[in-house]
């Protein structure tokens, strides 16, 4: 069905597949720490540092009242909060608290656990290859760092600043979280379940 002889298939095909595989891992990975895939992905992308709500809208694909249901209902689980930047009081920001950040590294560290094993059956050169063709992939379309390294979240410092102004002028660049993808987004957890970029999710 849809393959070539030898198992082989197109590109668009392999992507989309993919990213059910992934979706599916969010979904497991959220049931063992009672998350729904959405939630699981907004702990993940703030794990960095705090975000904006325009921002952060636009990072996992969700419009401004779907979003805004998502974070209340995280917030109301004590693993998110709203706070007002403390130097510039024009900018609000999403960050996790001590609570959520915990359950970001465990959701994150189970995530990474099953991932890990979809392509144990490759060798390790294939596996190699596959995470730079991947790496470039993501690289070539900007997409903004949804998804950290196993590890990584120990060594970073305190978030930057990152938000959207009370009165609608724009944040000073550097203070900006990465852009987010050029193009449309099809897959991973904000409509159905997500890591990365192309988020969809389940709510």
């Amino acid at each position: 069905m849809g393959k070539e002889a030898g198992g082989r298939m197109g590109i668009v095909t392999a992507l989309v597949r993919s990213s059910f595989l992934v979706n599916a891992v969010y979904t497991e990975s959220g049931r063992t720490y009672g998350l729904t895939p959405q939630q699981g992905q907004l702990l993940c992308v703030l794990m960095p540092q705090p975000y904006g709500m325009g921002e952060l809208g636009a990072t996992l694909g969700l419009a401004k009242s779907s979003l805004t249901g998502l974070v209340d209902r995280t917030a109301r689980r004590g693993l998110v909060r709203r706070r007002v930047d403390p130097v510039d009081r024009r900018v609000v920001r999403v960050e996790l608290t001590e609570r959520g950040a915990a359950l970001a590294q465990r959701f994150h560290a189970e995530t990474c656990r099953q991932l890990e094993r979809l392509p144990e059956e490759l060798a390790e050169p294939d596996r190699a290859a596959l995470a730079v063709l991947l790496g470039r992939l993501v690289h070539a379309n900007e997409v903004p760092d949804v998804f950290m390294e196993p590890g990584e979240f120990g060594e970073l410092g305190e978030a930057g600043s990152v938000g959207d102004t009370n009165d609608g002028s724009p944040v000073p660049a550097a203070a900006r979280a990465p852009r987010p993808p050029r193009l449309a987004r099809t897959a991973p957890a904000t409509r159905t379940s997500a890591t990365g970029r192309r988020p969809t999710g389940g709510r």
